[in-house]
């Protein structure tokens, strides 16, 4: 198969936007006192009073990094924890650097939809993007190129994930029923498993034998990825699935819905019948009912979720207690993850336009 030529998507890592980013006080993260840290004009000014335990290399407890036109849906960091990608219904994606002034050194765009999804190839030197013009993209973050478009979705794609080894693979899920199976080297896809609900959250096994998914029918579908149909499914969330995503140690499923729960799910192969291990309460979904993601700690033993009440929740993974509620954003929290490194750092996404990047302790 001939390479495929790389086109230009418009204005690609050309023409960055004027951005202000501000820091806030720790209390805004953590409800503790007094780092004052203020930045002008990309400046930094005014004294730095160190009365709070740091935790991590951010410049400042919290960042505010601004610089989309509209909500954003999806929030990642790279496999090194280094750098930040976003996505937004302005159509666009922004890069930025985790650590010092947060600067937002990329922008690409070409998407003719919001972008709903985001995952990082395996080296970060691929950026995947999901939108709700119906197609999926891939970026070449050397050169702010686009790749490729992958087409035959036929109505929104709302989400999308990546194996975690061997061949590198692609699932997505999309409003028209479908779950699609990429090559990411090829234009169309391998395969289309058919169901009969708009799929709203998808999710690879680490082993790639199994995928995951869950739509407005409020059941989790569990697919064998070499019979291609349903080898079991998962109940007890009472609306729609809106995010799914599998643990560090590849045993259990984490999933949220618009019932205002997160859940976890043993997903061995010799589980009890009963697969429901936790439920996490105290992240609301609100009224807007936005696709809103949970993901889990790089060590497993925390989740975070955004809200409709405008916070991030942090929970103890096996206790269910409430760690953290975050407060900060003005809309919805779309999106939220932890850092990949060894940091306690997340990022989160919101209606608000904005995200905030902060640390939290211990």
């Amino acid at each position: 198969m001939p390479p495929s030529i790389k086109r230009q998507a418009s204005d690609s890592f050309s023409g960055s936007q004027a951005l202000v980013k501000r820091q806030k006080s720790s209390s805004d993260l953590q409800n503790e006192s007094a780092l004052v840290v203020g930045r002008s004009a990309g400046r930094r000014s005014g004294a730095l009073v160190q009365s709070v335990t740091r935790t991590s290399g951010l410049q400042a407890p919290i960042m505010e990094l601004t610089g989309h036109s509209g909500e954003v849906f999806a929030t990642r960091f790279d496999p090194t924890g280094s750098h930040i990608a976003s996505g937004s219904m302005d159509r666009s994606i922004l890069l930025w650097n985790t650590y010092g002034e947060c600067e937002n050194y990329g922008v690409m765009t070409g998407h003719k939809g919001a972008v709903l999804d985001l995952q990082w190839s395996r080296d970060s030197n691929v950026l995947f993007s999901a939108s709700a013009d119906m197609t999926i993209a891939s970026w070449d973050l050397d050169t702010g190129l686009r790749i490729r478009r992958h087409t035959g979705h036929e109505d929104v794609v709302n989400c999308i994930d990546l194996s975690k080894r061997g061949q590198e693979l692609l699932i997505s899920g999309s409003d028209d029923g479908t779950i699609g199976i990429w090559d990411p080297r090829q234009k169309a896809a391998v395969d289309y498993l058919q169901t009969e609900y708009p799929i709203t959250a998808v999710a690879l096994a680490e082993a790639g034998n199994e995928l995951y998914s869950g739509g407005i029918d409020n059941d989790i579908k569990v697919w064998d990825a070499r019979k291609m149909q349903v080898s079991y499914s998962m109940t007890g969330h009472a609306d729609i699935v809106t995010s799914l995503e599998v643990s560090p140690d590849g045993q259990s499923l984490l999933s949220n819905a618009m019932d205002s729960t997160a859940r976890t799910w043993d997903i061995r192969p010799f589980a009890p019948t009963d697969r429901s291990l936790q439920t996490y309460d105290g992240a609301p979904a609100g009224y807007e009912k936005n696709l809103i993601r949970a993901s889990w700690s790089p060590q497993g033993d925390r989740i975070c979720a955004g809200s409709g009440d405008r916070t991030v929740v942090v929970w103890d993974t096996r206790t269910a207690k409430m760690l953290y509620k975050l407060p900060g954003h003005k809309g919805t929290v779309n999106d939220v993850r932890f850092s990949p490194s060894d940091e306690p750092i997340i990022v989160s996404g919101s209606t608000d336009r904005n995200l905030l990047l902060g640390e939290l302790g211990k």
